[in-house]
């Protein structure tokens, strides 16, 4: 593959699309995400509420990070399975908090977390193909995510 240069517009791009993701999805969290509905099923486990925003920042710049990594590095045919992979992701991400927090469903966001656990592994496996750093980089999201899956069954049992 042709390397090429940093393109600015492109990390631009990426920086804004990954968080106007988290945009969203914190639309249906803030204000959700504290009380007594959530205080009553948090788990013990659970990290201090302050911890939520500053690891979700740094995820979402990495994801970021490895959709500008793959896109530079990929052809055309490969660009459109980014595209899709990251899209899926992105889709269920926001979905998953919706389900949580907003519908106050977690039974059913449960179910969801998988399919958002499968569209991680699957941005990995599409993205290594292409640029393994870019790979690597959803590393910490997939950990973060099954963390997050742990917390999400404590809360239904």
């Amino acid at each position: 593959m042709k390397k090429k240069g940093f393109n600015l517009k492109v990390f631009i791009i990426c920086l804004v699309i990954v968080f106007l993701v988290a945009f969203i999805g914190s639309l249906f969290t803030s204000g959700n995400s504290s009380g007594d509905w959530y205080d009553s099923i948090k788990p013990s486990i659970t990290p201090p509420g302050w911890v939520f925003p500053i690891v979700w920042n740094i995820l979402f710049f990495l994801i970021a990070v490895s959709l500008y990594f793959a896109w530079q590095s990929a052809n055309n045919k490969q660009k459109k399975s980014v595209l899709i992979v990251f899209a899926i992701n992105f889709i269920l991400n926001i979905f998953w908090s919706f389900l949580y927090f907003y519908l106050r469903r977690p039974p059913l966001a449960f179910i969801e977390i998988f399919f958002l656990l499968i569209s991680i592994v699957s941005m990995i496996l599409v993205t290594w193909k292409i640029d393994k750093k870019s790979s690597y980089l959803l590393i910490p999201y997939l950990v973060w995510v099954s963390f997050a899956t742990i917390l999400n069954y404590l809360t239904i049992i």
